[in-house]
């Protein structure tokens, strides 16, 4: 299969599917692999990886990960010579989360007039709402909504900018994303400019960056991306928020909860509330 897009699919028990894709994610080979774990049979305990290397040593560095689970069945598809992500995005649904409607342009005609419709389309950026940790961001801003506002928002690790614009749409007056990847802050900003709303993202390499800096301190921070790098940016997103000003962090799987808890209350976050979809957490946490 040599340079062929392929797709790696491994089937098993949750806790086994929980600990190789937390394999996958902390190693160096694979941490850029683009990966997903849902539940695929509740009954007979089935849970389903699928991982999409970008490359051929990325490929076999994920395989021999998950040959170290004896338990999961692995396999290894070729993925058809088309634009296979945007036919996956033409095929998956709507999603509603909270007072939030995330849909593509193939699902235009659907969205509800009750609701924050949000026209998200990918490209090769992270976020148009389908995975959990995207959805329960969503859903625990959505909570938070229903008792406060936040007037100043920043999005660390944007995406596709849906948090952002979510906050945008709901009455933040700034709403700021923040990505390293030069392409997916160029996409975020032409979804903000489809939803006709005022997020802005801008190319930077931390929060210390001065275009971050200048509409801060925030009263609410998301952070949907990777367990190591929340560890890493807890005293950064500390310095960022106003004291008592709410982090959403997700991106971490729930066998990774702990040791990223750690890190905040350590800063002296305590935890609000915390929300499970499939093996995904998001956390809610407030700043002292």
């Amino acid at each position: 299969m040599s340079d062929e897009a392929v797709q790696i699919i491994a089937r098993g028990p949750r806790t086994v599917a929980e600990a190789a894709a937390e394999a996958i994610e902390n190693n160096l080979a694979t941490e850029a692999v683009t990966f997903s774990i849902l539940e695929e049979d509740e009954e007979r305990d089935v849970w389903r990886i699928d991982a999409f290397p970008n490359d051929p040593d990325e490929r076999a560095a994920a395989v021999e990960i998950l040959k170290g689970y004896p338990e999961l069945r692995t396999v290894v598809e070729k993925l058809a010579d088309a634009d296979w992500l945007a036919m996956a995005l033409s095929g998956l649904p709507p999603v509603r989360a909270g007072r939030f409607f995330v849909y593509g342009a193939h699902d235009k005609g659907l969205a509800p007039a009750s609701t924050v419709n949000l026209r998200i389309e990918a490209g090769a950026a992270f976020g148009t709402g389908h995975h959990g940790t995207t959805v329960g961001c969503l859903q625990a801003f959505h909570d938070l909504l229903k008792a406060q506002r936040f007037e100043r928002v920043l999005d660390v690790g944007c995406g596709t900018g849906v948090l952002a614009i979510a906050a945008a749409r709901t009455g933040s007056r700034i709403a700021v994303g923040t990505d390293i990847d030069a392409p997916s802050v160029r996409i975020a900003n032409e979804n903000a400019a489809l939803n006709q709303c005022d997020a802005r993202f801008v190319h930077a390499s931390g929060l210390n960056d001065q275009k971050v800096r200048a509409e801060g301190p925030y009263d609410l921070v998301f952070a949907n991306i990777l367990a190591p790098p929340l560890v890493a940016l807890s005293q950064d997103i500390k310095l960022a928020l106003k004291p008592g000003g709410i982090a959403i962090l997700s991106g971490l799987l729930r066998t990774q909860e702990r040791r990223v808890l750690a890190a905040y209350m350590s800063k002296g976050f305590r935890l609000v509330r915390r929300l499970h979809r499939d093996a995904w957490a998001t956390l809610v946490l407030k700043r002292a």
